[in-house]
């Protein structure tokens, strides 16, 4: 065989070996950010329940008003950022937060715990906390997917080439990770 020839078919190789990877690399990346809006919709649908919310639990908790501000500047300050950052993840665990207290509130205030719109608002936001849940796993696995592909021979070396910006992985909230400990149940 002609020596020019067995160079031609191995950068052809080479080439198409490339195509592939890069390609790859791009369907990765691709399914990180179909993910991650998947995630800002459930976040959406979590902002939108937050008006209502505010006014159904006014009605019966005024003198919650601290409580009610800081979940309003929470909802605005969450719904600013447009990309998956550390930042907005850190503001979208705070407004979680804020919102299991809102929805606790609803055991100091009979009356409220029994409002008809407000049992509706808890079992949507429940429902929502579950879907956004599931798209925190795929988001996980997609952001998990795209690094070990970029950290991998022999895909890193095409990865290297390329400029892939970092997407932060969802974690549990830090009260989440603490052991729960089942005498301190009790003893209260």
């Amino acid at each position: 065989m002609d020596f020019t020839l067995i160079i031609a078919i191995v950068i052809g190789v080479l080439i198409l070996f490339a195509i592939v990877v890069y390609n790859s690399l791009i369907g990765a990346k691709n399914s990180v950010e179909e993910s991650s809006s998947a995630i800002d919709t459930m976040f959406q649908n979590r902002y939108d329940l937050i008006p209502n919310l505010v006014e159904v639990v006014k009605q019966y908790a005024s003198h919650e008003k601290t409580l009610l501000e800081g979940v309003t500047k929470l909802r605005s300050s969450a719904m600013s950022g447009q990309e998956m950052t550390k930042e907005k993840l850190a503001g979208e665990n705070a407004l979680s937060g804020t919102l299991k207290s809102i929805f606790a509130l609803g055991e100091n205030y009979p009356d409220l715990k029994a409002n008809e719109n407000f049992i509706n608002l808890q079992n949507e936001w429940t429902n929502i906390e579950e879907n956004l849940q599931a798209a925190r796993r795929a988001y996980n696995a997609a952001v998990k997917f795209l690094n070990n592909k970029k950290e991998m021979f022999p895909s890193n070396l095409i990865a290297s080439m390329m400029t892939f910006k970092e997407y932060p992985l969802f974690e549990a909230e830090e009260e989440a990770k603490e052991t729960l400990d089942a005498k301190d149940l009790f003893a209260k």
